[in-house]
């Protein structure tokens, strides 16, 4: 097995981070890793925090990246719908994990945001886009209350739960 090596920002085009087929998500896939290595070692050279605190960043940014946006949604992470941060940390990331809590929860969303920052900095997502995505991860309260109302199902009560934050049509 060959070690992944960051990439560089400057030879990053958003176009290669299409996914349409099967192949595309592999490829997409180690494409994202290498990229978050680069962002690791961005925030390393900038030091902007100590290694771990980087490393619990890149893994948040990590989980979501690779299994919503790359494996689950089929999305461009550089094309982003902000909405996406919404519906993963809103439901998916609720649904998908034995015991979903806002700690953890907040932990993911705070390397969604660096991640976006830096990927803005370095001219690769728009400072709007950005800006949402930023925005979209500060909404602890409402994502509290998600995991709360979640766990306080009763009933047929998960159809209304899931349609106040629906998640993104299945991809073919």
């Amino acid at each position: 097995m060959t070690e992944t090596r960051p990439l560089a920002f400057s030879s990053v085009d958003p176009g290669d981070f299409e996914v349409r087929t099967f192949d595309d998500e592999i490829r997409v896939d180690q494409l994202c890793t290498a990229l978050l290595l680069a962002v690791r070692d961005r925030l390393l050279a900038d030091g902007t925090g100590d290694p771990v605190e980087i490393g619990t960043i890149c893994r948040g940014a990590d989980y979501f990246l690779r299994e919503f946006v790359i494996a689950e949604c089929g999305d461009n992470l550089f094309r982003l719908p902000p909405e996406r941060v919404r519906q993963f940390a809103g439901h998916w990331y609720i649904v998908r994990n034995l015991e979903p809590n806002i700690a953890e929860l907040a932990a993911i969303l705070a390397g969604i945001c660096a991640v976006y920052h830096v990927l803005k900095d370095e001219g690769l997502v728009d400072a709007a886009r950005a800006e949402e995505i930023g925005t979209a991860c500060t909404e602890l309260t409402w994502y509290r209350q998600r995991i709360d109302d979640f766990w306080d199902i009763a009933g047929d009560g998960f159809t209304a739960w899931q349609a106040a934050c629906p998640l993104p049509p299945q991809r073919s």
